[in-house]
């Protein structure tokens, strides 16, 4: 394709594109197919990688993020992001209103929209292009989250119809309750903590130093206020509902002439904000008119013309039939509240955390006490009181355990930390199996087997551990009731296919405490081998870029266990791999063999990754931290301050990229 045809075709896609994104995240109109729209995306991609000279920031294509990881810098906000007065009564809201009527004489509208539970974030677009995200940090500057926020599908990347030459857009970035579901189930799959609720989900993706992950999260923004010279209204909820029009997804929102209809827009939404997508925990009110904001003035930290009527937490009364404790796979153990079943959002609850033990006394909680049930953004509703009135005469106060309910071994708490353990980590059942199924999950080995198969196996007494699925045989199989011939093979296939999965997600699989997919990643890189890490000792683990003491100490640990190091050599009979693929190249005598890289900064031609990458398989070894044992920081632009003056003051050579390609290349 010629280029002038290139640049038109071009053109024609991104407007269609952004049309039919508009549509289905905007409107919740979509008019074309998911694949029909992957197959113009991937034209488009296409089309921009054969044509550079036609890239453009504001383009669709953009939303897939970018595996460079950028440490994110301050911004300044040009208007302060202030926080709102809060409220959880009516009388307050008289109150409000009363100290409006003081200053403004004339008539006045409010304006109420529903309150998500996100994070603050503030959009600056200048000639309709998204320039800059930041989040409120502190009110008066932020961090710079630009890269994430451009992967949101509902935030215009470019501005549709007529807009302001620049304005300024403030809405709130969160996760959908589906997503945030899915999210959790597949964190839980791998063995990783889940998210309390959505919005702790939303800040933790928002602040991904690696914008294509961010890119494969359902984030979602709603706006909420609109700030620049030149509005089309002075007045807010026009604005919004222009806003809607220039492509932005706003709240639900309403125009009351009189408190009357604000609490009529309260109440309906307390009542039916279970059947939103999203997470709300109450609603905003705010004067209509722009021209009263400067009247009604500021506090310190608060606008005088807005405040937030807080919803509260969505609660049931009901009897706690019993107290049980489950162990987890790590040996944690977890109280968990018995109830009579109980109407609560909408679900039936039937148990509710208690956390641990400090929780117990905090709540005085006694042998079948009625207690309250709350059940917000969390993952499992909680109990956060007790009906003292209603207790039973006598009743004795629930008793925490100082043994493992499965294995009765005496319990231990590590410093600094909230939950008790069981210690028999080697011989506790639930441990044993919950490392097994973990073992087993899709992001661990991927052998297709579900955990109730594996309880089977294990009550059968076919596997006692993790590596003794490798010496599973058909006919061994075939004795279990559900398996028949055909069913067996496949099993044993999966497992077979398993063995040759890379190293680092052996060392994932493991299951060893505080190591989940990230760590288990940069570890295998910096030990290519098994027998490596084995070897490595306590500086050598904490020289490697995310681990510090407590992950250190958890691999010396688990390596310095008898039962641990049978397991591994179990595995490597079986012909499990245990070491990277490369890990020969590098001995052979690679450029950069025995050499230390602290990478810092961004680069024009590799990531960050890509770099690790190379200086891996030449040899090199990467650290995070700049210590004394360091050779070289790798420098790109926005290079960590600290880190630079740490390696002037040690006479570390600060190199570029190009230098660390001219060290590979040179003979």
């Amino acid at each position: 394709m010629e280029r002038e045809a290139a640049g038109r075709k071009i053109s024609e896609l991104r407007k269609e594109l952004d049309e039919h994104n508009y549509r289905y995240y905007v409107l919740a109109e979509p008019v074309i197919s998911d694949r029909l729209y992957d197959e113009l995306m991937d034209e488009l991609i296409s089309l921009e990688n054969e044509f550079p000279e036609f890239f453009d920031p504001a383009s669709p294509s953009q939303r897939i993020g970018s595996d460079i990881s950028r440490e994110f810098r301050q911004a300044r906000h040009k208007h302060p992001m202030l926080s709102l007065d809060n409220t959880y009564s009516r009388e307050e809201l008289v109150e409000f209103d009363k100290r409006v009527r003081k200053f403004v004489s004339t008539s006045y509208e409010y304006v109420c929209e529903l309150k998500y539970d996100g994070v603050a974030v503030s959009l600056t677009y200048v000639q309709g292009i998204l320039e800059l995200a930041v989040t409120r940090g502190d009110g008066r500057q932020g961090d710079d989250v630009t890269a994430n926020v451009r992967t949101i599908r509902s935030v215009p990347l470019k501005l549709r119809g007529d807009y302001p030459a620049e304005l300024e857009i403030r809405g709130e970035i969160l996760l959908p309750r589906e997503g945030f579901s899915r999210l959790n189930r597949q964190r839980e799959e791998r063995g990783e903590a889940l998210f309390a609720n959505p919005r702790n989900a939303a800040a933790g993706t928002l602040k991904i130093q690696n914008s294509s992950i961010v890119a494969k999260r359902p984030l979602d923004c709603i706006i909420y206020r609109v700030i620049g010279e030149g509005l089309p209204f002075r007045s807010h909820y026009e604005n919004l509902k222009k806003a809607s029009e220039w492509g932005f997804k706003i709240s639900e929102v309403r125009k009351c002439e009189r408190l009357k209809d604000v609490f009529e827009f309260i109440d309906h939404w307390d009542l039916h904000r279970a059947e939103l997508p999203f997470e709300t925990d109450g609603v905003v009110v705010k004067i209509n008119d722009f021209g009263l904001y400067d009247k009604l003035g500021y506090t310190a930290k608060t606008p005088r013309w807005a405040i937030a009527y807080k919803f509260s937490a969505e609660r049931a009364v009901t009897r706690m039939m019993s107290v049980g404790f489950q162990v987890g796979r790590t040996g944690a153990i977890t109280p968990v509240a018995n109830l009579k079943p109980v109407s609560l959002a909408g679900t039936t609850v039937k148990r509710a955390s208690l956390h641990n033990e400090e929780q117990i006394r905090m709540l005085d909680l006694h042998e079948n006490d009625m207690v309250y049930v709350e059940k917000g953004g969390d993952i499992i509703p909680k109990i956060t009181g007790v009906d003292k009135n209603k207790r039973t005469p006598g009743s004795k106060p629930v008793e925490y355990i100082d043994t493992c309910p499965a294995c009765s071994s005496p319990l231990v708490k590590m410093p600094g930390e909230a939950k008790h353990y069981c210690p028999s980590i080697d011989t506790c059942p639930p441990q044993i199996l919950g490392r097994m199924e973990h073992f087993v999950s899709r992001r661990a080995m991927n052998i297709n087997m579900a955990g109730a198969t594996v309880k089977l196996l294990a009550e059968k007494g076919l596997v006692k551990d993790a590596a003794d699925l490798y010496y599973l045989k058909v006919e061994d199989l075939m004795g279990i009731e559900r398996f028949a011939r055909k069913s067996s093979e496949k099993l044993i296939q999966s497992i077979e296919k398993s063995k040759s999965l890379p190293w680092n997600r052996l060392l994932y699989a493991l299951g060893i405490r505080f190591v989940g997919e990230t760590v288990a990643r940069k570890v295998a890189s910096a030990f290519p081998s098994a027998d490596k890490l084995i070897e490595a000792g306590y500086e050598d683990l904490l020289a490697v870029d995310e681990v510090g003491e407590r992950i250190a100490s958890s691999i010396m640990d688990y390596f310095s266990r008898p039962a641990n190091l049978s397991i591994i050599k179990k595995l490597k009979d079986a012909g499990v791999r245990m070491e990277n693929e490369q890990d020969g190249r590098k001995e052979a005598g690679g450029k950069l063999t025995g050499k230390k890289f602290v990478i810092s900064g961004t680069f024009g031609q590799h990531s960050r990754d890509e770099l690790k990458s190379i200086i891996e398989q030449n040899g090199g070894t990467n650290v995070s931290a700049v210590s004394s044992n360091v050779d070289y920081l790798l420098g790109g632009e926005n290079i960590g301050p600290a880190k630079l003056k740490k390696a002037k003051e040690l006479n570390i050579p600060v190199i570029t990229e190009n230098e660390l390609t001219g060290m590979i290349n040179h003979d």
